[in-house]
């Protein structure tokens, strides 16, 4: 039987990518069903879960120019403090950078004449619950319209502490997507004027989009209606 130490992984065109990835859990069965007894040879499937890990140089197209400035307009001591690490997967530059330096490099990246990324284009969460201490990710997909370029912000934060700076005041276009990804991942937004739930309920418990959020059981209210969980609606005889 496959074990997680030699495990084939899932990379395009079949290539198998550097070995200093970070491994956040594995997948067992098919779509994560285990223990299922399964006869198909689904459930004997076993994957990594695993995130790209830092890229060298060099990077590729515009991505060494957007670093390089980036770097010049922090400081090099100021970039490193604030950037984890560079990440160059499937043709899109991630900048990995810690929650607390967020909106100084955010700020440098919207301004600089070198760099403008005028326009975020919101902010996606991602819930890692084997992560430690990184369980919760918001993604910020940034387009630069004066220099027609793209790039991705990543942030971290750990699910016992899950705040991260708003974005607000730097491109208010996030303004609705931080309380969506508040709603359904549970990431507090500090410096948001008003993060409230967007789409459940103000009253609800959990967050839907989370990994240990149960997904059925749950009785649902609409318009003053009351729908039972869906294990309840049908009988099988």
């Amino acid at each position: 039987m496959t074990t997680p130490s030699d495990a084939p992984e899932d990379f395009p065109n079949g290539k198998v990518e550097a070995a200093d990835k970070e491994i956040v859990g594995v997948r067992k069965g098919m779509f994560g069903v285990r223990d299922t007894g399964d006869t198909s040879g689904y459930g004997r499937l076993v994957r990594r879960v695993a995130l790209p890990g830092s890229s060298p140089r060099p990077y590729g197209g515009y991505f060494d120019e957007v670093v390089d400035t980036l770097t010049a307009v922090l400081g090099e001591q100021a970039f490193e403090a604030a950037v984890e690490r560079v990440v160059v997967h499937r043709d899109q530059l991630t900048l990995e950078v810690r929650r607390e330096h967020l909106r100084q490099v955010m700020q440098a990246l919207r301004d600089d004449p070198g760099l403008r990324f005028e326009l975020c284009l919101g902010v996606s969460g991602v819930h890692y619950p084997e992560d430690t201490g990184r369980e919760l990710h918001a993604v910020y997909p940034l387009m630069s319209i004066t220099h027609n370029r793209r790039i991705q912000v990543e942030v971290a934060a750990p699910d016992a502490d899950p705040h991260i700076p708003s974005l607000f005041s730097v491109y208010p276009t996030t303004d609705w997507h931080e309380r969506e990804t508040y709603d359904f991942f549970g990431i507090i937004f500090d410096g948001h004027p008003a993060l409230t739930r967007i789409e459940m309920p103000d009253d609800w418990v959990g967050h839907p989009q989370r990994k240990d959020y149960p997904l059925g059981g749950i009785p649902v209210e609409y318009h003053g209606a009351e729908i039972p969980p869906p294990d309840q609606r049908r009988a099988y005889n």
